[in-house]
């Protein structure tokens, strides 16, 4: 049929789902059932939001909702899931709230506000054969997922579906939580048959036996041997009961937006964060960092506050909302008692913008005085300063840093734009050069996005000048240690800018992050470790900093420790795929290669193909001897980089995996000339450790600054 001007055909992920027994349910007890609906459509509309998606329409106790793409869909199902699940651990019988999901992608036609074609129809379908508390995808969502998601999906065989042609394959999404199902028993084999099976058992065991013993024979010569001074192996904990007593604390929850433009979400999240740098700053008063606030983004559980307590070792939570109109500004703040949930201070503020600071300020303070904390002159003085006087700047600064979250090029650029801006409103602004030093400092860093050569100049001159306008900001020498750090290779001045960073703000998890890559650097591994731990326990529910722990472990050869690290921060965010990358990583120099190469393609899928996940999926073919496919991916670095930016340094890693040593050389010498901030870790990456003999590469380490 063809499409009329009024209709719209494009690719979508569609879900289906229903109440089960709502019907039954609504002719015995029909107010229960009109109140578990309306609950489960409050409960699931907050879900779809948070993964994308766009409720079409309901259809009695059915939704009928579209994502961009299969990944959100099938997350969204297992979140809500996972939400009824708890739910319902404290109900029974029918007051509990079972759910069946159907998902599929394929072509649907938009039309006059409602969704058709064979889309939605298939996914309709579906939704029946998930059974209660289920998740039903087609094939085609599961041939998507099946190396990027972190679940198992069972196979359900083909299914007749009604209206549909052809049988489908259909999976079932195996969720974390679901209790072990009892195998099937096979059918009885005939003693003649069972007599075959026992003989090709018995001969497989030998052949694996076999097999062991000449592994263990060779293998001593392919393990990697442990660092001369192992670095001593600690438990990966959040600061525990007995470290915490006594202990003042607050966890800063993200502020509500409330405005009609959800636009301003940038500044409710802008206020969350000023009120979390400025009690950060209070001595006395443990405050967890931003990634664990925001890991409680949008979460509205009934116990949420008991929840925070305990994931966070918090005693109270500061939550509230934003509300702007105009000029106008609506801020609510309250602070609870984690125990019994008690308001310990509360204040609705109906102010002009222009007041924000003094807001700010305010909640701030009082904050401190309800969990009785005196306040130094000085506490007081740095509570009540104004970064700028400038409005109009102060709104672009927080957009600048609601952009460089995001972690990709364009959000970089836009961050970079946004801070330039505010610095031309206010040429006095110094967290905004600070701001603007750090996301010149990411464009050209690690990622590899653009040169480093293009970046670091412009992040080193805004990091001096943030310094020049203010001494005291620790934002602006953690920058400066950055550069110094990976541009310039000044092992001791940028030693220096981390330790003044800490001195003035000695609770900046980014400080002590940033000398833990410095400390594994100079092969210093127990510090670094203790520095990392120390982050990771400002900011507990940060998978970055998690992961971090891993780093110095990886460079010190302690390869169990960094998995447990990286498998911690794939658990907090299953997509995180710098975790499956550095998983992946470790299990190559393990010499696990099948696992590695798995690990590693999940990174490359997760991340878009960035070109850092691409070069480690070519070295693990490469040293696992697979070398036709990692010169098709060596091909592919060399055709990206005819179009974008493409760090030599990633093109020396495959080079060293396929042990063409010249080449390497070559490529190292440009990442040099460019100065890629990698370069620092030369001496200690397990990559490059068979060219440590190498006259070429002692010469590279000096040039580096680093003795041989």
């Amino acid at each position: 049929m063809p499409i009329t001007p009024t209709e719209r055909r494009k690719l979508a992920a569609i879900m289906f789902t229903d109440i089960v027994g709502y019907s039954a349910l609504a002719q015995r007890n029909e107010t229960l059932a009109l109140a578990l609906l309306e609950e489960h459509r409050n409960l699931l509309r907050e879900i779809f939001l948070r993964f994308g998606g766009t409720e079409i329409k309901t259809i009695g106790d059915a939704f009928l909702v579209e994502f961009q793409s299969a990944l959100e869909a099938v997350q969204c199902g297992i979140e809500i899931q996972r939400s009824l699940a708890k739910r319902n651990h404290d109900f029974t019988g029918e007051e509990r709230i079972e759910l069946r999901i159907g998902i599929h992608i394929g072509d649907v036609v938009h039309r006059e506000g409602d969704v058709y074609g064979d889309g939605v129809n298939i996914a309709s379908r579906i939704e029946p054969l998930a059974g209660p508390g289920g998740i039903c995808v087609s094939t085609d969502v599961e041939r998507q997922l099946r190396s990027v998601l972190d679940v198992r999906f069972e196979k359900l065989g083909p299914a007749g579906l009604k209206n549909i042609q052809a049988p489908m394959e259909l999976f079932r999404v195996v969720l974390p939580w679901e209790k072990q199902r009892p195998s099937i028993p096979e059918p009885k084999q005939s003693s003649r048959k069972n007599a075959i099976r026992r003989a090709v058992f018995l001969a497989l065991a030998l052949l694996i036996s076999l097999g062991l013993i000449w592994f263990l024979i060779h293998h001593s010569e392919r393990t990697p041997q442990p660092a001369a001074n192992p670095v001593p192996k600690a438990p990966l904990a959040a600061p525990s009961a007995p470290e915490l007593a006594g202990q003042k604390s607050v966890a800063v929850l993200p502020f509500v937006n409330l405005s009609p433009n959800k636009g301003d979400e940038y500044l409710s999240d802008g206020m969350t964060e000023e009120l979390l740098n400025a009690l950060a700053k209070v001595k006395g008063l443990r405050v967890p960092g931003r990634s664990s606030s925001f890991a409680f983004k949008g979460r509205n559980e009934e116990d949420i506050f008991r929840i925070v307590g305990k994931q966070l070792h918090v005693g109270t939570v500061l939550e509230g909302s934003v509300r702007k109109a105009g000029t106008k500004l609506r801020i609510t703040a309250q602070l609870i008692s984690v125990a019994d949930g008690f308001h310990l201070w509360s204040e609705t503020y109906d102010r002009e913008t222009a007041d924000i600071f003094a807001i700010q300020t305010d909640v701030a303070q009082r904050v401190a005085t309800a969990l009785q904390i005196q306040l130094l002159a000085g506490e007081k003085q740095q509570l009540a300063r104004r970064p700028t006087d400038n409005l109009e700047a102060y709104d672009l600064y927080l957009k600048g840093r609601d952009y460089v979250t995001k972690d990709t090029e364009e959000a970089f650029r836009k961050g970079i734009a946004s801070y330039e801006k505010a610095i031309a409103l206010d040429p006095n602004y110094a967290l905004a050069y600070a701001g603007l030093a750090d996301a010149y400092g990411a464009l050209g860093g690690v990622f590899g996005f653009v040169s480093p050569s293009e970046t670091f100049p412009e992040a080193k001159a805004a990091a001096l000048k943030a310094i020049e306008l203010d001494e005291t900001l620790a934002e602006a020498h953690v920058a400066l240690a950055n550069y110094k750090l990976s541009y310039e290779w000044n092992w001791e001045e940028a030693e220096r800018e981390f330790k003044r960073a800490l001195e003035l703000d000695p609770n900046n998890a980014r400080a002590y992050n940033g000398y833990g890559s410095y400390l594994q650097a100079r092969g210093r591994f127990e510090e670094a470790v203790a520095a990392r731990r120390h982050a990771q326990k400002l900011d507990p529910l940060s998978p970055d900093l998690t992961a971090n722990v891993g780093y110095p472990y990886y460079y010190a050869r302690q390869y169990d420790q960094a998995i447990a690290c990286y498998r911690q921060a794939r658990e907090m965010e299953p997509n995180y795929f710098w975790a499956s990358l550095w998983l992946g990583q470790v299990l190559v120099q393990e010499g696990k290669y099948d696992e590695a190469i798995v690990e590693i393609n999940k990174a490359v899928n997760l991340s878009g193909r960035n070109v850092r996940t691409v070069a480690s999926l070519a070295h693990a073919y490469a040293v696992a001897g697979r070398r036709d496919e990692a010169f098709k991916l060596l091909d592919e670095l060399k055709r990206r980089s005819a179009e974008t930016y493409v760090a030599p340094y990633f093109v020396a890693v495959v080079l060293a995996g396929l042990g063409e040593n010249d080449a390497v050389f070559q490529w190292l010498d440009k990442a040099y000339q460019e100065r890629f901030p990698y370069l620092y870790l030369l001496k200690v990456e397990p990559v490059f450790a068979g060219l440590h003999s190498d006259p070429r590469f002692v010469a590279l380490l000096k040039k580096v600054h680093l003795e041989p």
